[in-house]
């Protein structure tokens, strides 16, 4: 009796077992418009993420691009191409511009959409506020070659647009692109123009995602507008701000090639190089590959650390982390 009843429930779980199965199957078949879209993100991420990751081995060997990843010997040391790095001023200097530059943005870009976003929100006149966003997201669709050529028109030191109204104010022409101090000025300043309207976005649903009558309660308190951004908008829309801070950084160790590269001139080097340059002049033009390699891995590592670390002093702190 005890072995039929064994069996009777052995079977009873196969059923719902099968049963769930069905279920999903027929959730699947219902929804399979989305797993049709989200298929091309995930076979795009295994081809060119994941799969080239196996070659990450290649900063611990005496790379040869003829033998090829796996038939090239180890390097001895096996940290060899690491000490290289580290022992060379050139990285350091551009490890340090990385910084540098992020921080800056950080201080400067992080919070400008946030402030577009609550101002633009604070539009009353709908047409001059939907005007007001398609000039504001425009740049987010030009190139960093195309900025660095309008950049390099308008700022020129002698013929510059802004250089010829400075002269005839009576002020010194000031080269915004050929001075090391003036150019991280004009480098992150750049950055805002070009990021700040497309990031509103993400700003602004978070705010229409706030309960309106707050804000009508708030009102018949006697509020005023600053003070309704203060303890009603500014709270609402945290978890989205401290959501993108953790993601950013994530990225304190990472600049964009195109922005410095187009931006950047001879003169400027010893403020423009960052690690992806550096890669990039060591990598494909000098054919370092372990190097180029090796300085790759040592960001993406670092980078990884700063993700976890900010997540988890934002737990800390009472918020919602991104995991």
């Amino acid at each position: 009796m005890a072995a039929s009843k064994a069996s009777a429930a052995a079977a009873d779980k196969k059923t719902i077992a099968a049963e769930e199965r069905r279920k999903k199957l027929i959730l699947i078949k219902n929804n399979r418009a989305l797993y049709v879209m989200i298929l091309l993100p995930i076979i795009y991420f295994i081809l060119f993420k994941y799969i080239p990751m196996t070659n990450i081995v290649i900063a611990f060997k005496d790379y040869n691009i003829f033998a090829g990843t796996w038939a090239s010997p180890w390097a001895n040391p096996l940290g060899k191409y690491f000490i290289q790095a580290f022992s060379s001023a050139e990285f350091v200097r551009a490890l340090w511009n990385t910084i540098y530059l992020n921080v800056l943005d950080l201080i400067f870009s992080f919070p400008a959409p946030i402030i577009v976003a609550i101002m633009l929100n604070e539009l009353a006149f709908k047409k001059f506020k939907r005007v007001t966003q398609t000039i504001l997201y425009m740049p987010h669709f030009l190139s960093w070659i195309v900025i660095a050529g309008l950049a390099m028109q308008i700022l020129a030191p002698e013929t510059g647009m802004v250089n010829v109204l400075l002269r005839h104010m009576g002020f010194e022409p000031i080269p915004f692109l050929n001075d090391s101090g003036h150019w991280v000025g004009t480098y992150v300043a750049l950055g805002v123009w070009q990021s700040a309207g497309w990031n509103t976005i993400i700003y602004l649903a978070a705010i229409t995602g706030i309960d309106t009558e707050l804000y009508e309660a708030a009102e018949v308190d006697g509020a005023s507008r600053f003070r309704k951004i203060w303890h009603i908008t500014l709270p609402g829309i945290r978890p989205t701000i401290v959501t993108l801070l953790i993601l950013q950084m994530g990225r304190m160790l990472q600049v964009a090639f195109d922005r410095p590269y187009a931006l950047s001139n001879y003169l400027v080097r010893d403020v423009a190089d960052v690690i992806s340059t550096y890669v990039y002049r060591v990598g494909i033009q000098s054919q370092q590959f372990a190097l180029s390699t090796a300085v790759g891995l040592f960001q993406s590592v670092v980078c990884v650390i700063f993700l976890f670390l900010a997540n988890v002093i934002a737990k800390r702190l009472g918020e919602d982390g991104i995991w």
